[in-house]
Formats: C-alpha cells, sequence, structure tokens
C-alpha cells in the first residue's frame, strides 16, 4: 500500500488531476450511494469512476485515499442520566435512564451502544401519601405453630401489652408451588410437604407481622379483586414458593392445621 500511494504521489506530479479522489471531491458518504463517487485511481490500481460511499470497502471500488479522507469514527455517548421514577405508583412498573449522543458513527465507525435501559420498579405510596401497592409483594408465611412460641412484646416493642387488636385471617386458594417445598423433611420445615395446589389456606394476621399503623400484613392481597395472582414464600426454604389467589378475608382461621399458616 506504501509503494502505491508514493507511485500515485509521483503520478500526481507529472499529471495535476490525476489523483482526484474523495478528499478533492469533498465526498464521504454513509451507506451505498451510486452518487458519491468521482473520477480517479481506485484501490485496485483502475483508473476511472471510483467512490466514497462506505460501501465501497466491500465492492472494493473505493477511491485511493477513501481511508484518508473519510476516517472511520465511532459513535460516542455522554453519560446515563438519573433514573426517571416509576412509570406508575402502587403497581409494578418500569424505570428509564438515558444517554445523549455526543458522536455519530461515521464511515463503517462502531455503532451506539444501547441509549436507554429500563430497570424494574414499585412506589408503595401515591403521590398523596396514602399506602397501597402491597398487594405485589410476596407474602411470608409459617407454619401457624409458630404463632405459639412468639411473643408481640418481644418482637416488635411497638406494640404494647394493652394492645389487643385481634388481627384478621386471609383465605387464599394456593395455584402453583415449586417442586422444592415436597422435598421438605427437616423437623421445623416439614410443614411445607403440606402444601398442594388448588387448595384452601388460612394465613394468619397478627402482630408483630401486622404493621402497628396501617394494620397490616405485608402481602396480605386485601386490596386485590380476587382474580390476581398474588406471590408466596416459606420462611425457612426461599426456594419453595409459589403462587395463589385471595378468597377472602374472615375475623378467625378456620382451616385444618395443616392448611394454616401465619404471615412472618
Amino acid at each position: 500500500m506504501r509503494t502505491l500511494w508514493l507511485a500515485l504521489c509521483a503520478l500526481a506530479r507529472l499529471w495535476p488531476g490525476a489523483l482526484a479522489g474523495c478528499a478533492e471531491a469533498g465526498r464521504c458518504c454513509p451507506g451505498r450511494d451510486p452518487a458519491c463517487f468521482t473520477h480517479g485511481w481506485r484501490l485496485d490500481r483502475v483508473y476511472g469512476t471510483c467512490f466514497c460511499d462506505q460501501a465501497c470497502i466491500l465492492t472494493g471500488d473505493c477511491c485511493f485515499d477513501y481511508s484518508r479522507a473519510c476516517p472511520a469514527r465511532p459513535c460516542i455517548v455522554g453519560e446515563w442520566s438519573p433514573w426517571s421514577g416509576c412509570a406508575d405508583q402502587c403497581k409494578p412498573t418500569a424505570r428509564i435512564r438515558r444517554r445523549p449522543v455526543r458522536q455519530e458513527p461515521q464511515n463503517g465507525g462502531a455503532p451506539c451502544p444501547p441509549l436507554e435501559e429500563r430497570a424494574g420498579c414499585l412506589e408503595y405510596s401515591t403521590p398523596q401519601g396514602q399506602d397501597c401497592g402491597h398487594a405485589f409483594v410476596p407474602a411470608f408465611i409459617t407454619t401457624s405453630a409458630f404463632n405459639k412460641e412468639r411473643t408481640r412484646q418481644a418482637a416488635s416493642p411497638q406494640w404494647s401489652t394493652d394492645t389487643q387488636d385481634p388481627g384478621y385471617c386471609m383465605e387464599f386458594k394456593t395455584e402453583s408451588l415449586t417442586h422444592h417445598c415436597a422435598m421438605e423433611n427437616r423437623p421445623l420445615t416439614r410443614w411445607m410437604q403440606y402444601l398442594r395446589e388448588g387448595y384452601t389456606v388460612c394465613v394468619d394476621c397478627q402482630p408483630p407481622a401486622m404493621n402497628s399503623v396501617s394494620l397490616r400484613c405485608s402481602g396480605d392481597g386485601l386490596d386485590t379483586d380476587g382474580n390476581q395472582t398474588l406471590h408466596w414464600q416459606a420462611i425457612g426454604n426461599p426456594r419453595c414458593q409459589g403462587t395463589w389467589k385471595k378468597v377472602r378475608r374472615v375475623d378467625q382461621c378456620s382451616c385444618p392445621a395443616v392448611h394454616s399458616f401465619i404471615f412472618i
């Protein structure tokens, strides 16, 4: 290539205008542009019509000075913007961040990387400050037998001994669960074996799982209409999890012991 370049320079001194190329024509075109041509020497040592478009590299009909007159310039991007807020309150949605293009790619330069990123998010309050979105939080459950061992005062100092809120019970119909539940055989997690699809289960909401302000348990699905699929996860084995739908809220649980649980 260097020998060819020196030969062409010598020819230019003997025959002015013979080296007409992209630089002299002032042409550098993206893609394939049949109108982006001039007359001069080509890289294949043929004199005649030569091109200054990006596709000439593939077709082999570039003017001899294409790489110098039309150097490849990569895309250059700026810094990411801060993350936006959630697109909506009270339900799973997305937040977005973007970055600007400082320099567009030219002459076959590296293309721009992604200019937008999205990430899931969920806001738990409305613009007016009202609590919401808890239906989309997984319900963390354990066997109702655990309720006999925990005490309200020890677990949550926010609840005084004078507080006698009766709590409430949520009934759900199980829809799906992972196979990890049936594999549990440890003494304290054996209760997971009794979780089955299609059964109605009772989950008790009592302090300290009950929030002392809202008087609700996280993931209770109380705001749903019964058609929404909710998620639950067993405490003691995070791989034991599944989905259910709300049936109703009742004052007291009345399910069999093996289908009775508590919110944690």
